[in-house]
């Protein structure tokens, strides 16, 4: 574990990464997708259902267009031919007798016929779509000086005025009897057809997106390392896909044997440089008889059997079996051994029903490395004991945990640095204890598990790391926070 030693002025809290940031975070001027943050199948599917919705608004109002010309024409006509008719049998009556025979188309066939007088106030405006139809197709038949109108003397209908000689009559008609008696069906059906639509939008989505969902799991499987399980259809009937399936097997047949040769490869390094180094240090015990030296060859053998466990650890196949467990035990269990040694000081202060998700083995590990990270380069100037703090609070779904030493820090320039593979700051090139994947490991590890791991300048001086892990759903019985 290995980390740069600087000293510098304290400055404001430096993290290195931001789990979870995007591209809309580090831009928030640009515009973004109204859907982004939908998966795709509500993304198609919301698509689908607004170009569905618009196709049937627009079949609507077309359909609306047509029925009402269609309706209002026909309107038009009837009443058309009624003034023909009543204008045919009022003239065919001498004058004295017109009154009787109003009255009786009145009674027998409905027909409301009025004299026309010339105090009469008269309408043209209306507020239904449909009369104003039948308005204009009534000029068009009877001629535009035909006077028609909505009210006369203030009573409803449709109005037709005709003259006989010197004597001018109204027919009135009730709009209503133009209205369809059973409301207009069609738009239930169009309500019906919309809904059908939208189901079969739904079917739809899930079709093509049902291949994606496979890709991401089986792509998400691999990630864990199980390779023989990332398998997909390679008979599917969609060409497209079935080309991708194949690719993708494929592609996972060939990582799968190049991490099998990999781990040949490391365990027989390890078998080849660690067989060598026995006998070496066996020799050196044996042979070198000024105790200062052989302690110093002992020790560098030492360092080069660490070295090597460190290469094989980070380099070891990516697979973890997470399973919950109280964090708190498992911080105890790590922290026991340094308990009394004269050049270390750690205090706990974790919250009740802290149960994460994770692999147990991995997670120790972690915890091992970043406390011995702390004290090898977290120690104060003036006491020389690293004073370490570990804590942990839970934010669901998340447990957030920090490791806080109160040495002397790392320059804010070199932090990005840290968890790259191999990297050494200038105290640890200069007492060449390590080969730099301490926190690459400790990064590594975390991602695998589910969580995140970032670096930050501590307030008042001093490195912070910050874990991120899943919380458990169920959790182990609470306790009140430890001290060591």
């Amino acid at each position: 574990m290995n980390r740069r030693s600087a000293l510098h002025k304290p400055s404001p809290s430096f993290v290195v990464s931001r789990p979870g940031a995007d591209f809309a975070d580090e831009a928030p001027g640009l515009w973004r997708w109204p859907f982004s943050e939908f998966s795709l199948f509500w993304r198609t599917f919301v698509l689908l259902a607004i170009l569905l919705t618009g196709c049937v608004v627009a079949w609507l109002q077309t359909l609306r267009t047509i029925e009402l010309d269609s309706r209002a024409m026909q309107t038009a006509q009837l009443l058309a031919a009624q003034v023909h008719l009543s204008r045919a049998t009022i003239g065919a009556v001498e004058l004295p007798y017109r009154a009787a025979v109003m009255q009786t188309m009145r009674d027998s066939v409905g027909l409301n016929l009025i004299e026309r007088k010339s105090g009469d106030f008269m309408d043209t405006k209306s507020s239904d779509a449909i009369n104003q139809r039948v308005l204009l197709q009534l000029a068009s038949l009877l001629g535009p000086d035909t006077p028609v109108a909505t009210q006369v003397n203030g009573q409803a209908g449709i109005w037709v005025n005709f003259s006989l000689g010197p004597q001018s009559y109204w027919l009135q008609t009730d709009a209503a009897n133009f209205k369809p008696a059973n409301g207009t069906p069609w738009l239930r059906w169009l309500l019906v057809t919309a809904a059908l639509s939208l189901a079969g939008a739904a079917v739809i989505t899930r079709l093509i997106n049902r291949p994606l969902k496979e890709l991401s799991f089986a792509a998400s499987r691999m990630l864990d390392g199980h390779f023989s399980s990332s398998q997909l259809d390679e008979h599917v009937n969609t060409s497209e896909i079935r080309e991708v399936n194949i690719g993708f097997n494929r592609m996972a047949q060939k990582l799968a044997k190049v991490e099998q040769e990999r781990t040949l490869m490391l365990a027989g390094i390890s078998h080849d440089l660690r067989t060598p180094l026995a006998r070496l240090r066996l020799e050196t015990e044996l042979s070198v008889h000024d105790l200062d030296a052989r302690a110093l060859m002992v020790a560098d053998i030492s360092q080069l059997d660490a070295i090597i466990d460190k290469f094989l650890e980070y380099a070891r196949p990516s697979r973890v079996n997470l399973a919950t467990i109280d964090l708190r035990d498992l911080v105890n269990s790590c922290v026991f051994p340094l308990r009394g040694l004269p050049d270390i000081r750690v205090r706990l202060e974790i919250e009740p029903e802290c149960g994460v998700h994770v692999d147990e083995v991995e997670l120790a590990r972690v915890f091992n490395n970043l406390l011995e990270n702390a004290r090898r380069y977290g120690k104060s100037v003036l006491t020389g004991v690293a004073e370490i703090h570990i804590s942990a609070v839970v934010r669901d779904p998340w447990v957030l945990v920090k490791f806080r030493d109160h040495g002397i820090g790392v320059a804010p320039d070199q932090l990005v640095h840290l968890t790259q593979p191999f990297y050494r700051g200038e105290t640890a090139r200069t007492a060449a204890n390590g080969a730099g994947l301490g926190l690459a490991i400790v990064e590594k590890t975390i991602a695998r598990m589910g969580g995140t791991f970032s670096l930050a300048e501590a307030n008042g001086g001093g490195l912070a790391a910050h874990i991120r892990l899943r919380k458990a759903t169920r959790t182990a019985p609470p306790g009140a926070s430890a001290r060591a």
